[in-house]
Protein backbone atom coordinates (compact mmCIF):
# COMPACT_ATOMS: atom_id res chain seq x y z
CA UNK A 1 0.00 0.00 0.00
CA UNK A 2 1.38 3.14 -1.06
CA UNK A 3 1.42 5.80 1.96
CA UNK A 4 -1.36 9.10 0.90
CA UNK A 5 1.51 11.35 2.64
CA UNK A 6 4.04 10.29 0.24
CA UNK A 7 1.58 10.41 -3.09
CA UNK A 8 0.75 14.23 -1.75
CA UNK A 9 4.83 14.86 -1.50
CA UNK A 10 5.24 13.62 -5.07
CA UNK A 11 2.11 15.45 -6.47
CA UNK A 12 3.41 19.06 -5.05
CA UNK A 13 7.32 18.28 -5.70
CA UNK A 14 6.03 17.91 -9.48
CA UNK A 15 3.77 21.33 -8.90
CA UNK A 16 7.38 23.25 -7.69
CA UNK A 17 9.01 21.42 -10.49
CA UNK A 18 6.24 22.79 -13.02
CA UNK A 19 7.23 26.18 -11.89
CA UNK A 20 10.57 26.23 -11.55
CA UNK A 21 10.32 24.99 -15.34
CA UNK A 22 7.72 27.77 -16.36
CA UNK A 23 10.20 30.34 -15.55
CA UNK A 24 13.13 29.12 -17.28
CA UNK A 25 10.54 29.05 -20.08
CA UNK A 26 9.62 32.35 -19.15
CA UNK A 27 13.48 33.85 -19.35
CA UNK A 28 14.35 31.66 -22.42
CA UNK A 29 11.35 33.16 -24.41
CA UNK A 30 12.41 36.35 -22.69
CA UNK A 31 8.45 36.77 -21.76
CA UNK A 32 8.87 38.87 -19.08
CA UNK A 33 4.97 40.04 -18.27
CA UNK A 34 4.63 36.22 -17.64
CA UNK A 35 6.57 36.70 -14.55
CA UNK A 36 3.79 38.35 -12.57
CA UNK A 37 1.72 35.11 -13.02
CA UNK A 38 4.75 33.07 -11.02
CA UNK A 39 5.11 34.87 -8.13
CA UNK A 40 2.78 36.11 -5.17
CA UNK A 41 2.37 39.98 -5.55
CA UNK A 42 4.42 40.75 -2.49
CA UNK A 43 7.33 38.45 -3.42
CA UNK A 44 10.76 39.67 -1.95
CA UNK A 45 13.88 38.50 -4.67
CA UNK A 46 17.06 39.44 -3.96
CA UNK A 47 19.59 39.11 -6.44
CA UNK A 48 23.52 39.02 -5.65
CA UNK A 49 25.43 39.10 -8.51
CA UNK A 50 28.80 39.01 -6.01
CA UNK A 51 29.47 42.47 -7.21
CA UNK A 52 28.42 45.26 -5.46
CA UNK A 53 25.04 45.40 -3.13
CA UNK A 54 22.25 43.02 -4.07
CA UNK A 55 19.54 43.98 -5.92
CA UNK A 56 16.60 43.89 -4.05
CA UNK A 57 13.28 43.85 -5.95
CA UNK A 58 9.41 42.66 -5.37
CA UNK A 59 7.16 40.36 -7.72
CA UNK A 60 7.27 39.29 -10.97
CA UNK A 61 7.03 42.40 -12.57
CA UNK A 62 9.79 44.70 -11.51
CA UNK A 63 12.10 41.08 -11.83
CA UNK A 64 10.90 40.75 -15.26
CA UNK A 65 12.35 44.21 -16.09
CA UNK A 66 15.48 43.75 -14.17
CA UNK A 67 16.49 40.23 -16.00
CA UNK A 68 15.22 41.80 -19.45
CA UNK A 69 17.55 45.17 -19.17
CA UNK A 70 20.30 42.38 -18.19
CA UNK A 71 20.20 40.17 -20.96
CA UNK A 72 19.31 42.53 -23.50
CA UNK A 73 22.71 43.04 -24.99
CA UNK A 74 22.53 38.87 -25.75
CA UNK A 75 21.07 37.91 -28.86
CA UNK A 76 21.05 33.85 -27.51
CA UNK A 77 20.56 33.65 -23.70
CA UNK A 78 19.21 29.89 -22.53
CA UNK A 79 18.86 29.46 -19.12
CA UNK A 80 19.07 26.04 -17.82
CA UNK A 81 18.19 24.31 -14.54
CA UNK A 82 21.00 22.24 -13.39
CA UNK A 83 19.24 20.69 -10.68
CA UNK A 84 17.11 21.46 -7.86
CA UNK A 85 16.25 19.79 -4.04
CA UNK A 86 12.80 20.63 -2.84
CA UNK A 87 11.89 20.18 0.68
CA UNK A 88 8.62 20.85 2.59
CA UNK A 89 9.41 21.19 6.20
CA UNK A 90 5.82 20.75 7.55
CA UNK A 91 4.70 18.46 5.46
CA UNK A 92 3.09 18.39 1.36
CA UNK A 93 -0.34 19.21 2.71
CA UNK A 94 1.48 22.93 4.32
CA UNK A 95 1.08 24.75 1.23
CA UNK A 96 4.79 26.25 1.81
CA UNK A 97 7.88 24.67 0.16
CA UNK A 98 11.81 25.94 -0.16
CA UNK A 99 14.30 24.47 -2.39
CA UNK A 100 17.82 24.79 -3.57
CA UNK A 101 18.27 25.35 -7.26
CA UNK A 102 21.92 25.51 -9.23
CA UNK A 103 21.24 26.89 -12.74
CA UNK A 104 23.63 27.85 -15.65
CA UNK A 105 23.53 30.83 -18.43
CA UNK A 106 24.37 30.32 -21.86
CA UNK A 107 24.83 33.39 -23.18
CA UNK A 108 26.10 34.79 -26.66
CA UNK A 109 26.65 38.95 -26.78
CA UNK A 110 25.14 40.95 -29.82
CA UNK A 111 28.11 42.75 -30.34
CA UNK A 112 31.19 40.92 -31.34
CA UNK A 113 29.44 37.25 -30.65
CA UNK A 114 31.42 36.51 -27.07
CA UNK A 115 30.20 33.85 -25.90
CA UNK A 116 29.74 33.69 -21.87
CA UNK A 117 28.77 31.46 -19.35
CA UNK A 118 27.19 32.39 -15.90
CA UNK A 119 26.67 29.93 -13.01
CA UNK A 120 24.11 30.62 -10.01
CA UNK A 121 21.81 29.44 -7.39
CA UNK A 122 19.01 30.31 -6.38
CA UNK A 123 17.22 29.57 -2.82
CA UNK A 124 13.32 29.88 -2.80
CA UNK A 125 10.42 29.73 -0.85
CA UNK A 126 7.36 28.40 -2.78
CA UNK A 127 3.31 29.01 -1.50
CA UNK A 128 0.75 27.18 -2.74
CA UNK A 129 -2.67 28.67 -3.28
CA UNK A 130 -5.74 28.86 -5.50
CA UNK A 131 -4.40 25.55 -7.12
CA UNK A 132 -0.81 25.96 -7.76
CA UNK A 133 2.51 26.93 -6.94
CA UNK A 134 3.79 30.43 -6.92
CA UNK A 135 7.46 31.90 -5.73
CA UNK A 136 6.72 33.72 -2.02
CA UNK A 137 10.64 34.94 -2.00
CA UNK A 138 13.46 34.35 -4.48
CA UNK A 139 17.01 35.04 -3.70
CA UNK A 140 19.81 34.34 -6.50
CA UNK A 141 23.63 34.53 -5.45
CA UNK A 142 26.04 34.03 -8.14
CA UNK A 143 28.34 31.39 -8.45
CA UNK A 144 30.79 31.38 -11.20
CA UNK A 145 31.02 33.33 -14.40
CA UNK A 146 33.00 32.28 -17.31
CA UNK A 147 33.96 34.70 -19.98
CA UNK A 148 37.99 34.67 -20.71
CA UNK A 149 38.58 33.45 -17.65
CA UNK A 150 36.38 31.76 -14.99
CA UNK A 151 35.28 34.10 -11.51
CA UNK A 152 34.03 31.39 -9.14
CA UNK A 153 32.63 32.47 -5.42
CA UNK A 154 31.98 30.19 -2.63
CA UNK A 155 28.21 28.79 -1.45
CA UNK A 156 26.96 31.55 0.54
CA UNK A 157 27.30 30.82 4.34
CA UNK A 158 23.70 32.02 5.20
CA UNK A 159 21.48 32.45 1.93
CA UNK A 160 19.01 33.55 3.73
CA UNK A 161 16.55 30.74 3.16
CA UNK A 162 17.17 27.38 5.14
CA UNK A 163 16.70 24.19 2.64
CA UNK A 164 17.73 21.10 4.72
CA UNK A 165 19.79 18.30 3.53
CA UNK A 166 18.80 15.00 3.01
CA UNK A 167 18.02 13.25 5.92
CA UNK A 168 19.94 9.92 6.70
Amino acid sequence: MIDEALVAEAVHDTGVRRLQHAYADVVNRRAWPELVHLFVPDAPVVVDRRVGDPVRLVGGEQLGAFIGAAVERFEFFEFIILNAHIVFPDGAEAGTAVSRLFMCELRQESDGGRWTHAYGLYHDRYRFESGRWRFSERRYHSLARHGRDLDAYPLPMQPGIEVPGIGV
